[in-house]
């Protein structure tokens, strides 16, 4: 199967700045312009899943009229991780200490009181087995930077995530498509 990612448009925030799980706006120019591009890429007939966080959102509904053949609904699976009392914070104000307590025990440890990378992975594992477990060859998610690392992760074939330097470093940009094969898998 083929699995098409999205990752949101760029979002009406300052650089630097934790927003995770946070529903912030995209940027409405920007949303225009990517819904335009994707109308134009994307496969016929596709059907999938978008986060339910507004810029992700707010992308499939200017995709809609561009493209009706689209079929959408939300997953809450596809959302990008909590980093609890860190949202909203600028990543330098977090502190050094608390960003190396979390990378120190990267997979269990929740950074700022949100989710844990363990969590976070094991629900987009969830996501992914249940959109490769469809009939579908091909599926669509728009989403977030997150969840297609923890894809990408996942599909790596590196076993057990354990340090934080096993982490993918490479994001897709806001925007942005990329397309990966998914194996059979069971939901």
């Amino acid at each position: 199967m083929r699995l098409w990612l999205v990752r949101h448009p760029q979002v009406l925030l300052a650089p630097g700045i934790c927003y995770g799980a946070s529903d912030v706006l995209a940027d409405p120019v920007h949303t225009a312009k990517c819904a335009a591009r994707l109308a134009g890429v994307l496969p016929h007939g596709l059907a999938g899943a978008c986060s339910p966080l507004g810029r992700c959102r707010s992308l499939a509904e200017a995709l809609a009229p561009l493209r009706p053949d689209l079929r959408l609904g939300t997953d809450a699976r596809l959302a990008e991780m909590d980093f609890g009392h860190w949202e909203g914070q600028h990543w330098d104000g977090i502190g050094r200490a608390a960003v190396a307590a979390w990378t120190q025990d990267f997979v269990r440890h929740r950074p700022g009181n949100g989710e844990s990378v363990g969590d976070f992975v094991a629900r987009v594992d969830a996501a992914m087995r249940s959109t490769a477990a469809g009939d579908a060859r091909e599926a669509l998610w728009i989403t977030h930077a997150g969840v297609i690392k923890a894809v990408r992760w996942l599909l790596s074939g590196q076993g057990a995530l354990a340090r934080a330097d096993q982490w993918p470093l490479d994001s897709l940009a806001c925007g942005d498509c990329c397309v990966l094969e998914l194996p059979a898998l069971s939901a």
